[in-house]
């Protein structure tokens, strides 16, 4: 009886502990999901709260801060106002951009979905952080208070000569500081007036609207060919791949190179002679470039384009259009000549090509380009404030970065950008001349520089529609960009 007994009660041990341990692993499982819901809510709040707080599927929740704040202000880094509300006595509100078309893209307007940091940053500015007694007061009088205010990193004198230095012409201007991101101007064209936005709706969104294109934000949108200025990245790619032998590269120009029955001419069809690398870079050389590209290995050139965030998304607030290019084993010759020279299907955004010449101007770091410095309250106090990140790193040692710099300073010392050259102030760029379309002879033109060479403050990236060569139009263009940075005139 007695064993019988500890049997049992050996059994129901066992039993008991078999209860026990589902209990515990289902008090883990459970514990675990409440920790991860736990978990998750931070995440939504912390991490995702503002980006769903402005999406706009989350109008109503924006609707009922607009029945409670007035909308902040948008100001320049010089705390020039870009977009302010005003009130009137009757209590309605209407936008105002004191300086109408100027920033128009990259300020945007905020009604009819908004667009540019209007958009970007609609919840901020429906947010209110003045002093609290006078929220206090304010609700108890049923007043609206007022919204936060973003400070940008726009300069309102670069804005200026871009826009103006753009003039009639169609395409974009981008200006950004290398070591930083901060975009100082950003100017698209045509262009539109924000505070006519209402009453030209019906026509913006008409067929004949649409393909006006002018609320288009080409400096972020706008897909081109990049011409010779891709030649950078080209050139970047040979380097890589021939660190110990670049100095040696010996080519002799003839004026046009024939692959395969594929022929690819020099730009009038220039004759260049010899050239070494250095050369072939300062004077755009076709010929020897689609040389030195068929000599490249094409996966790590690929590999190389899509480290400079090619095909990649690109860190920015603003709504953007992806760059693409392509280059592998099974690609035809025909293709490949037309590819390394920056043509065929490759693409790229004027913001992008800013980012890619900035990484060279910072040593292999490029850095994520942003627009707001700081946001503060309706009494100058600072509620939060934006600092650089990177974008991506290492994308090219210093010493290659030194020779890319020294490449493009030859540009402008003897080569495509002659008429930057000056003693005041180092330039180091790259011309482009995009072909597009069918027809022969039309071309984009293309300018990307930074300064001074030796310490990069500035970068700019210029490109305009149907203006042929970039050292006839590009180049001028950047100049008064460039005197307005230095000198404070054009």
């Amino acid at each position: 009886m007695s064993k019988s007994k500890s049997n049992g009660q050996k059994k129901e041990h066992k039993k008991q502990t078999g209860k026990n341990r589902e209990i515990v692993v289902l008090t883990c499982f459970f514990v675990g999901i409440f920790l991860f819901l736990i978990g998750y809510l931070i995440y939504f709040q912390v991490v995702r709260g503002e980006e769903i707080a402005n999406s706009p599927y989350n109008r109503k929740r924006q609707n009922l801060l607009a029945e409670k704040v007035v909308r902040g202000e948008i100001v320049s880094a010089n705390g020039e106002v870009l977009a302010r509300t005003i009130v009137d006595e009757d209590g309605n509100e209407t936008r105002e951009y004191p300086y109408g078309r100027m920033f128009s893209h990259v300020v945007g307007y905020s009604l009819n979905g908004g667009s540019g940091l209007e958009a970007a940053y609609n919840i901020r500015l429906l947010r209110s952080h003045s002093f609290f007694l006078e929220r206090i007061k304010n609700s108890l009088t049923d007043t609206k208070n007022i919204g936060d205010r973003l400070v940008t990193t726009l300069d309102t004198g670069l804005q200026t000569a871009a826009y103006d230095a753009l003039g009639d012409n169609e395409g974009a201007i981008v200006v950004m500081r290398p070591k930083t991101g901060e975009v100082l101007a950003m100017v698209s064209k045509p262009d539109f007036n924000p505070n006519n936005i209402e009453e030209m709706w019906d026509y913006f969104t008409s067929e004949e609207g649409e393909n006006d294109s002018s609320l288009v934000n080409r400096a972020t949108q706008g897909l081109y060919p990049p011409g010779s200025t891709f030649k950078i990245l080209t050139t970047l790619g040979y380097l890589k791949q021939n660190e110990d032998q670049y100095e040696n590269y010996e080519y002799v120009c003839d004026g046009h190179i024939e692959v395969d029955g594929e022929v690819i001419n020099c730009y009038h069809n220039t004759a260049h002679g010899t050239l070494n690398l250095r050369r072939s870079f300062a004077l755009s050389c076709n010929s020897s470039f689609v040389h030195i590209g068929l000599s490249l290995n094409r996966k790590q050139m690929n590999s190389l384009c899509n480290s400079f965030l090619f095909n990649r998304s690109l860190p920015i607030v603003l709504p953007y259009s992806q760059s693409t290019f392509e280059m592998d084993q099974n690609m035809t010759h025909e293709k490949l000549m037309q590819t390394v020279i920056g043509q065929g299907d490759t693409l790229v955004t004027p913001l992008h090509m800013a980012m890619i010449v900035s990484a060279i101007a910072n040593d292999g770091t490029m850095m994520a380009p942003y627009f707001i410095d700081h946001i503060e309250n309706d009494s100058g106090d600072v509620v939060k404030t934006y600092k650089p990140s990177v974008a991506a790193s290492n994308l090219l040692t210093e010493r290659e970065a030194q020779i890319l710099t020294d490449f493009m300073q030859d540009v402008i010392e003897e080569g495509t950008a002659t008429s930057l050259k000056n003693d005041d102030y180092s330039v180091a760029g790259k011309t482009g001349s995009a072909e597009y379309g069918e027809e022969k002879g039309n071309s984009h033109s293309w300018f990307v520089c930074f300064a001074p060479a030796s310490d990069p403050e500035i970068v700019v990236s210029v490109i305009i529609e149907g203006g042929g060569s970039g050292s006839d139009y590009g180049v001028p263009i950047a100049r008064k960009v460039l005197n307005e940075y230095f000198y404070g005139t054009d």
